[in-house]
């Protein structure tokens, strides 16, 4: 699964990478330490254009009684997304991508679970395939909510954990951002495991496990 990541790139670079996307996100605060329920930075076309805003993590579907379900609902599986009713109709139409610099995963050890931070070798930011969706409350109020999709790991992440987010290649964003394209087919060939040579994993200090711990130290390598 992906619970938990970092976004602390220096804005200019975001904008950047992403330059396609009109910026709505003024408020932009670096994060060593992004977690389930906060909001975060991710891009979405809104069927002319790309927006670079805010979702909060944990999807909630249109039907659900509760928002509270958006708490189960952290990450998706690629391989059945499309087969989930909390998730198919989202796949089709409302696809984000949601922006990081590196994940967390915890690996198991004979004596404990490890935290370890993955990233990219160019330490260049990337973008998570997700689902978005809009929840309406009993007395009208709107939440945009989003989920982040996992796939098989790759030969690095597989001596890590059993799952990985699907990372997106840049020349595959567009594709996955247009909601014209709802061929499952298509979108399916997207999600697969990131290239293991391009990314690098290392220990990080415990201090990770709380969402309450935010600062530089949390990236920094262990040992």
């Amino acid at each position: 699964m992906c619970g938990r990541y970092s976004l602390f790139m220096n804005l200019n670079k975001l904008e950047e990478r992403f330059g396609e996307a009109t910026f709505e996100a003024e408020d932009y605060e670096p994060s060593y330490n992004i977690a389930p329920s906060q909001y975060i930075l991710t891009v979405i076309n809104d069927g002319s254009k790309n927006r670079l805003g805010y979702l909060k993590w944990g999807l909630v579907p249109p039907w659900a009684k509760d928002s509270k379900i958006g708490f189960k609902m952290i990450n998706a599986r690629s391989e059945t997304v499309h087969e989930k009713p909390s998730f198919r109709e989202s796949l089709k139409k409302k696809r984000c991508l949601v922006v990081a610099d590196s994940f967390f995963e915890w690996k198991k050890t004979d004596r404990d679970k490890v935290p370890m931070l993955v990233k990219l070798k160019s330490e260049e930011p990337f973008a998570m395939a997700g689902l978005w969706e809009t929840w309406k409350s009993s007395t009208g109020e709107a939440i945009h909510t989003c989920t982040v999709l996992t796939t098989e790991p790759n030969e690095l992440m597989a001596s890590i954990h059993d799952r990985m987010p699907v990372i997106l290649k840049p020349e595959d964003e567009h594709t996955w951002l247009d909601p014209s394209i709802q061929d499952i087919k298509v979108l399916q060939h997207l999600l697969r495991p990131f290239e293991d040579n391009r990314l690098e994993a290392y220990e990080v200090s415990s201090m990770v496990n709380s969402p309450k711990n935010n600062s530089p130290a949390l990236v920094q390598r262990v040992g």
